[in-house]
C-alpha cells in the first residue's frame, strides 16, 4: 500500500506507479485512453522511458485497487513508487525471461516445439499441439484487444493479431496460427528489451554517485549514507573517490574528472571557492567540500528528472507518425474486409482461400514499427546527448536544433571564457590604486564578469562603502560614495554623460584594438580613470566556429562590448560580429535573423533571456549549473562551444534515423502487401514482416547511443 491511501478519502490522491510492460508509443495511448474513461482519474501522465505513470485519482470514484486492475488487464504490472513512509521506491527492471511476455514467449515456444516434434513422430497430434499454442498466446492478446476496446482503440495490433490468430484456427491452418502468435510474442520482447536497452543510458547516471561520504566532525572523519547529507555538511574526498554530492571546495587543489557528469573529456584543476558536481572522479589531490544540495536535488539528480520530461513531450514528427498510425490502420483493416469479401463473393471463390488472405493483411496492418520509428530514436538521441553533457530538453528541440540556419552567440561566457582580468589600469587623476578602490566599491555585491574582476583585482586593498548602487544595463553602475556620485560606465555612456577628450579617446582605441574591454571610472566632473579587461576566446572556439561552417550553419557573435573589441575578438575566432549591443538590440536582431531562417540562440540565460526566448532554440552556456539546467531548450554542461556543433550534428543523426526508421516500417509493409495480393506470401511471413521491421527499428536507433562529440 502507498502513502496515497492514508491520505483523507475527500482528497483526490496523487498516485505513481512504475508500469512493467509499458515499453511502445501503442501501450501509452491505451493506458491514457483507459485513464481517460475512469471516473475519478485525473491529469494521467505516462513516459514511456521511464515506464513510469503519474495519476491524480478520486477513491471515492474510483478506488484503487480497480484502476490497478485496468491496468493489468491492458497486460501491465503496476508497482507503486511511494512507501507508506513516503519514500520514493525505485524498481529495477525485472529480467526479460520473468516478466509476462519472457513468460509468454518461452511457452508458447515451448508448445510450438513440441506440435513440430509430434507432427514428425505422430502426425495426428500435431494440430492439437499447435491448437494450443495458439490459444494460449492469443489468451493475453484477446483480453488485451477488449480492455484496448474499451479504452477507445478497437484497432489495437492486439486487436488485429488476435482475429488473425482465431481466423487461421477457423481455416485449418493452426500451425500457422501458432506461428504468428509466437513471432508477435518474440517481436514484443525484442522492443521490450531495446527500448531498456535505450533507457539504461539515462538510469546509468544515477549509479555514480557513491552510497556513503567521508563527513568532517570536529576533526574527526565517519562514514554516513550521501542520502543523510545536509545543506552545510563539510565532506572529505580522497583521490580516486566520486565526490557525494554538489559543493564547494573549501580546502585543498585538485584535478576533477567531470566525464561522467558533463561530458568533459579532460580533467579540470579546481580549488577552493569553485563548484564540483557529485559523481565527478577525484584524480589527485585531497579536497574539502562544503555541500551545496542535497541528493535528492544535485545535478545528476536534476539532468535525470529533466531528460525525463524532455522524454515525455512529443516531436512534431512524432505527432504526425501517431495521427498517421490512427488512420493507417483501420484502413488497412477495411482493405483486408474487402480483399476477402469481394472475391468470394463476385468471383465465387472458395471461403477458406479469401479468409487467410484478408487475415495475412490484417497482420500487415499492424503498425508496431511505424509508431515506434520516431520515440525510439528520439529516446535514444536524448540519452546519448546528456551522456557527452549536451542537455537537450525535448524531442521539439532535438528536432530543430538540426535545421538551424544562423547560431548567434553572446560574447561573454560563451565564446569567452566568461573570466577576464584586469589587464590595464589608467589613472586620469590621482593614481591607480584610487581608481581601483573607488571601481571595485561601486561593483560589490554584482554577479557581472567584468565586476568581478574588478572586485578580484582589488583584494587587499582598501574598498570604501558605497550606497544606492544601481544598473544600467549595457550602460553603466552607479553609487555613491562618502556623499559623491560615481559611475563605473560603457565608454559610449562615459561620452555622453560626463564626455570624453580626445586624447582620453586615442587610449581607449588603443587598449580596444588588442581585444581589451574598457570601462570609464566617472564622477560629476568627468572621467577619473580607465580599466581594460581581456576575456579570453575559450580553446575551442574557433575550430567550434569553423565545424559549424562546416555544417552549413551561420555563426554570429552578439556582444555589448565596443566595435573595435568585438571586431578584435571576431577576427581571431573567424565569426562575424554586431557590438554596442543592449539586450533589446540582440533581441532585435534575433528577430531579425528569424526572418531568414531558424535561428538558435547561445547564452547565459540570464542577460540574454529575451534573446534566448525569441530564438527557435534557446541553448544555455556559461551561466552556471542552475541556469543551465532551468533555463532555454537546451544547455550545455561542459561549457565547450564544440558542444553546440555536437548538438546540431546529433539533432540531424537523429532525423537521418528516424526517416530511415519511417522507410523501414512502410517499405517492409508494402512489399508483403503486393506479394500477399498477389498470393505468394502467407500468415507467418506477414507477421515476421512486422517482428522484422520492429527489430529492424530499434536496432537502427540504438545506433544513437554510439553518438560520439567533438572534432569529426
Amino acid at each position: 500500500m502507498s502513502r496515497a491511501a492514508t491520505a483523507s478519502h475527500t482528497e483526490p490522491a496523487t498516485l505513481e506507479y512504475f508500469v512493467e510492460g509499458m515499453d511502445c508509443p501503442t501501450c501509452v495511448r491505451k493506458i491514457e485512453g483507459a485513464l481517460q474513461r475512469t471516473p475519478g482519474a485525473t491529469s494521467a501522465r505516462t513516459n514511456l522511458t521511464t515506464q513510469t505513470l503519474k495519476v491524480t485519482l478520486d477513491e471515492t470514484r474510483t478506488p484503487r485497487s480497480t484502476l490497478e486492475k485496468t491496468l493489468r488487464d491492458l497486460g501491465h504490472t503496476p508497482k507503486p513508487l511511494l512507501g507508506d513512509d513516503g519514500e520514493r521506491h525505485e524498481h529495477e527492471a525485472t529480467p526479460w525471461y520473468a516478466t509476462r511476455q519472457g513468460r509468454l514467449v518461452l511457452t508458447t515456444g515451448a508448445l510450438l516445439a513440441l506440435a513440430f516434434l509430434f507432427s514428425q513422430i505422430e502426425p495426428r497430434l500435431a494440430p492439437w499441439g499447435y491448437a494450443a499454442a495458439t490459444l494460449l498466446g492469443t489468451w493475453p492478446l484477446a483480453k488485451k484487444a477488449v480492455a484496448g476496446a474499451r479504452a477507445g482503440d478497437p484497432f489495437s495490433i492486439n486487436t488485429l493479431v488476435t482475429l488473425a490468430a482465431l481466423g487461421a484456427l477457423l481455416i485449418g491452418e493452426a500451425a500457422e496460427g501458432a506461428v504468428v502468435v509466437f513471432f508477435f510474442a518474440v517481436g514484443d520482447l525484442l522492443e521490450g528489451v531495446a527500448v531498456g536497452k535505450a533507457r539504461s543510458g539515462i538510469k546509468a547516471l544515477a549509479k555514480l554517485t557513491p552510497k556513503t561520504a567521508r563527513v568532517l566532525k570536529k576533526n574527526k572523519v565517519f562514514e554516513l549514507p550521501v542520502d543523510a547529507l545536509q545543506i552545510g555538511t563539510l565532506v572529505q574526498v580522497q583521490p580516486g573517490d566520486r565526490v557525494p554530492a554538489d559543493g564547494v571546495i573549501t580546502e585543498g587543489t585538485s584535478h576533477l574528472d567531470d566525464s561522467p557528469v558533463t561530458g568533459e573529456s579532460v580533467p579540470v584543476s579546481k580549488t577552493v571557492g569553485e563548484t564540483v558536481y557529485a559523481g565527478s572522479i577525484n584524480t589527485d589531490g585531497v579536497l574539502t567540500v562544503r555541500v551545496e544540495r542535497e541528493t535528492r536535488d544535485n545535478t545528476i539528480a536534476r539532468i535525470i528528472h529533466l531528460v525525463e520530461q524532455a522524454e515525455a513531450g512529443k516531436a512534431p514528427v512524432a505527432r504526425f507518425i501517431d495521427r498517421f498510425s490512427r488512420v493507417y490502420t483501420p484502413l488497412v483493416v477495411l482493405i483486408a474486409t474487402l480483399t476477402a469479401v469481394i472475391p468470394m463473393l463476385l468471383m465465387g471463390e472458395y471461403l477458406p482461400d479469401a479468409l487467410y488472405r484478408g487475415i495475412t493483411l490484417l497482420l500487415i496492418g499492424c503498425p508496431c514499427a511505424l509508431v515506434l520509428s520516431v520515440p525510439a530514436a528520439i529516446t535514444s538521441g536524448l540519452s546519448a546527448g546528456a551522456r557527452h553533457g549536451l542537455l537537450i530538453k525535448g524531442g521539439a528541440a532535438l528536432e530543430s536544433i538540426g535545421s538551424v540556419n544562423t547560431v548567434a552567440f553572446d560574447k561573454t561566457g560563451t565564446l569567452t571564457e566568461g573570466r577576464p582580468r584586469v589587464t590595464d589600469i589608467t589613472p586620469l587623476f590621482g593614481n591607480e590604486q584610487e581608481v581601483l578602490r573607488l571601481a571595485a566599491s561601486i561593483e560589490a555585491g554584482s554577479n557581472h564578469p567584468l565586476a568581478k574582476a574588478i572586485m578580484g583585482a582589488a583584494a587587499g586593498l582598501d574598498v570604501p562603502m558605497a550606497t544606492h548602487a544601481r544598473a544600467l544595463p549595457g550602460k553603466a553602475v552607479t553609487a555613491t560614495i562618502d556623499g559623491h556620485p560615481y559611475a563605473v560606465s560603457s565608454p559610449r555612456h562615459a561620452h555622453d554623460t560626463v564626455g570624453l577628450t580626445p586624447e582620453v579617446q586615442t587610449r581607449l582605441q588603443a587598449l580596444e584594438e588588442q581585444g581589451k574591454t574598457v570601462v570609464v571610472l566617472t564622477n560629476s566632473d568627468g572621467p577619473l580613470g580607465l580599466i581594460a579587461l581581456r576575456d579570453e576566446p575559450r580553446a575551442d572556439a574557433r575550430a567550434a566556429v569553423t565545424n559549424l561552417k562546416a555544417l552549413g550553419v551561420h555563426p554570429v557573435m552578439l556582444t555589448g562590448d565596443n566595435a573595435r573589441t568585438g571586431r578584435a575578438i571576431a577576427r581571431d575566432l573567424g565569426v562575424d560580429v554586431h557590438a554596442e549591443l543592449l539586450p533589446e538590440d540582440k533581441l532585435r536582431l534575433v528577430e531579425q535573423f528569424r526572418q531568414q531562417g531558424k535561428v538558435a540562440m547561445i547564452g547565459d540565460g540570464i542577460n540574454d533571456a529575451p534573446a534566448l526566448a525569441a530564438s527557435d532554440v534557446g541553448i544555455a552556456m556559461g551561466g552556471g549549473t542552475d541556469v543551465a539546467l532551468e533555463t532555454a531548450d537546451a544547455a550545455l554542461l561542459h561549457h565547450r562551444v564544440q558542444g553546440v556543433t555536437d548538438m546540431v550534428r546529433l539533432s540531424r543523426a537523429t532525423m537521418t534515423n528516424i526517416k530511415q526508421n519511417v522507410a523501414f516500417a512502410v517499405g517492409l509493409k508494402l512489399v508483403f502487401l503486393f506479394t500477399t495480393l498477389l498470393g505468394i506470401t502467407g500468415l507467418w511471413p506477414a507477421i515476421l514482416s512486422d517482428t522484422g521491421a520492429t527489430a529492424l527499428v530499434t536496432a537502427n536507433a540504438l545506433r544513437l547511443l554510439r553518438f560520439r562529440g567533438g572534432p569529426q
